[in-house]
């Protein structure tokens, strides 16, 4: 006789695990960005640059949204209260932290804006506690401290010599916006009474507006080349329209704080595709910091899956 809350539990942990699956992709593709956005700099005026990236990722979102009769008629029935979140999600989604992740890779090294961004999980873990009530293990405390510990382990002994003091304010700023964007795009992700195509869709579309607005308000205006144009293309639709999508799906299954922890797995891969491609090198006690961070993030995960049946979905 089949068993249906065994049915039920096995089906919920294979939605966490393809949720997981999903997020992981999300941060390939966006440690990719990092690398493509230094090469793209060298051209392109960062604002702008992040507006046309975002413009035209919404525009292909939106495009999908239209095309579809459930997720124009789901746009119908939202509440004003949905319409202001959203408003506040995009513009400290996209505006805020997007346009000062541009800017910060403009002024700093791609591995030294990583390691402000790596500081996420802390700071998600602390503001979700009383904003969505969700509250780690002990056990798992310790893991994310753990990682955090191997992102200041990796830039021991700490030395900001040559590093612009600008570009570490904005790198400080693209952190506390990055964190509370955590926390607001699970707030709306885990009512999961709107799909994720439309959550991202319209988010991105508030955002990329007041992104682009600056851009073309405050940097100077000049022809692209074709390069260019497939750097900006490459991110709007494969780093962006898909990878936001797939990213909004796992916030309606993962917590913030996992996603935090994910979302940090961002910094070893940085690191590999900054010593192939930017010809930074990390010595050995960088590498160890990298070891304690991908382990806090696999341990946190596999408790997480292990104790589901146990836990209330939070």
């Amino acid at each position: 006789m089949i068993d249906i809350e065994d049915m039920s539990s096995q089906d919920s942990k294979r939605t966490r695990v393809f949720a997981v699956i999903q997020a992981l992709i999300v941060t390939v593709l966006w440690s990719s960005s990092f690398v493509i956005i230094k090469f793209g700099l060298e051209d392109i005026p960062p604002l702008t640059f992040a507006g046309l990236r975002y413009s035209i990722a919404s525009l292909v979102l939106l495009t999908l949204i239209l095309a579809q009769p459930k997720m124009r008629s789901s746009l119908r029935t939202r509440s004003r209260r949905w319409w202001g979140m959203l408003f506040l999600y995009g513009c400290i989604y996209i505006t805020a932290t997007q346009g000062t992740q541009f800017l910060g890779l403009f002024y700093l090294p791609a591995i030294t804006f990583s390691l402000l961004l790596n500081l996420t999980p802390i700071i998600v873990l602390l503001s979700a506690i009383p904003m969505l009530g969700e509250k780690p293990s002990l056990l798992e405390t310790i893991f994310i401290l753990l990682g955090v510990f191997g992102v200041f382990l990796y830039f021991y002994p700490l030395d900001f010599i040559g590093v612009s003091i600008f570009g570490l304010i904005i790198g400080i700023v693209s952190l506390l916006a990055n964190s509370a964007s955590a926390v607001i795009g699970r707030a709306i992700n885990r009512a999961r009474n709107t799909p994720s195509l439309v959550v991202t869709g319209v988010m991105m579309s508030i955002g990329s507006l007041f992104l682009l607005f600056m851009g073309l308000a405050v940097e100077p205006i000049a022809p692209l080349s074709s390069l260019s144009w497939f750097y900006i293309v490459w991110l709007a639709v494969m780093n962006t329209a898909l990878a936001f999508t797939l990213w909004n799906r796992a916030m309606q299954v993962l917590r913030a704080v996992d996603m935090a922890l994910i979302n940090s797995t961002m910094m070893p891969q940085i690191v590999i595709l900054s010593f192939v491609f930017l010809e930074e090198y990390p010595e050995l006690l960088d590498w160890l910091g990298l070891i304690l961070l991908a382990l806090s993030v696999t341990t946190v995960q596999y408790f997480q899956t292990k104790r589901l049946n146990n836990t209330p979905d939070s």
